[in-house]
């Protein structure tokens, strides 16, 4: 059966994952994305959707009504699924003003032009940053879809803003969402200033790699591919109205990350320097992913050792991509392809 899916964000790390994951096992499906292409987004990453006549690119942003409304009455998706957002904590330490207007105030406006539209279905990828963090102390602690949302930067505070909007709009007007709150990514395309890639590309170059105050924060890592997958059911099989946790098991902290991924590529330890603690820090971040796997059958197929291979490998082999990203050359791809439009 053919559907129509508008991928939001889809030229981002996990969103660009998704797409191709989706174009890879729906060949009938019809996937349509919008991003505004910010610094995250970059459509080169898309090179090889722009091929296949399933796929079509918009620039747009999720802020700009008219433009939604107007795409969105073309297009009659089946189904919408939002990743656009402004994801680095850093950056919402220097400045929260954009987090709140993309992932509030853009998840608004989606959801205004779903309803107005009598769109079927509607997808909110969040994030396990909007339950806070847990202490080191207690291994035995995880997040589920009851812990209260205790965010602690202004990104996790802006994502749960979205979440309580979202479910709001489920109870007030009957809105057809779910939510999906998954752990921490890694893999092909995710962007050079995060953890896993910055620490491969410095360790490359022989530069020192940035640790965070002890380095002992830790975080539960899974595949981007097996939170494609988990979306995807929740999109086809999952209870409107549900949060569903996503996570791996897969808990490691930064500092063993970043030994493991200099031992891989046969680098010294000594690249490591220890820098100031970023504000807020959370300490330590653990799913429990029972819901989704007893409700919907899903688990993670990936394990940590040989995800992290791939991703090593993959950024070893794509040095064109992060080293376009790295000179800034890759924000004029878009301009390359369509003439600046």
């Amino acid at each position: 059966m053919e559907k129509t899916i508008i991928v939001t964000g889809g030229a981002g790390f996990i969103g660009s994952n998704f797409v191709y994951y989706m174009l890879n096992k729906y060949p009938n499906y019809k996937i349509v994305c919008v991003d505004c292409l910010t610094y995250a987004g970059n459509l080169s990453t898309l090179k090889k959707a722009l091929e296949n006549p399933n796929f079509r690119f918009e620039k747009l942003n999720i802020c700009d009504k008219e433009g939604i409304r107007k795409l969105f009455s073309e297009v009659k998706p089946d189904i919408v699924v939002n990743f656009a957002a402004e994801s680095h904590v850093d950056r919402s330490i220097e400045g929260p003003e954009i987090f709140v207007d993309t992932n509030i105030k853009g998840t608004q406006t989606l959801m205004e032009v779903c309803r107005e539209l009598n769109v079927p279905r509607y997808h909110q990828v969040s994030t396990d940053e909007v339950y806070g963090d847990l202490p080191l102390d207690r291994p035995d602690l995880f997040f589920t879809e009851t812990t209260p949302i205790h965010a602690s930067s202004p990104y996790s505070a802006s994502k749960a803003g979205a979440d309580l909007l979202v479910l709001a709009y489920c109870r007030t007007f009957k809105f057809p969402a779910t939510i999906s709150r998954c752990s921490n990514n890694y893999g092909p395309y995710h962007f050079p200033e995060k953890l896993i890639p910055l620490m491969i590309i410095n360790a490359l170059a022989d530069k020192p790699l940035p640790v965070y105050g002890d380095g002992l924060n830790v975080r539960d890592w899974l595949y981007v591919e097996d939170h494609c997958k988990a979306i995807d059911l929740i999109i086809h099989n999952g209870k409107i109205g549900e949060v569903y946790n996503v996570g791996g098991h897969n808990e490691m902290a930064n500092i063993d990350i970043v030994k493991l991924i200099l031992k891989k590529l046969d680098k010294p330890e000594s690249l490591i320097t220890f820098v100031e603690d970023r504000k807020g820090h959370d300490r330590r971040y653990a799913i429990d992913p029972t819901k989704i796997s007893s409700e919907l059958g899903w688990l993670p197929d990936t394990k940590f050792a040989d995800g992290i291979e791939k991703t090593i490998d993959w950024y070893l082999s794509h040095k064109d991509w992060w080293e376009e990203i790295i000179s800034g050359e890759y924000q004029n791809y878009y301009s390359k392809m369509y003439g600046g439009k």
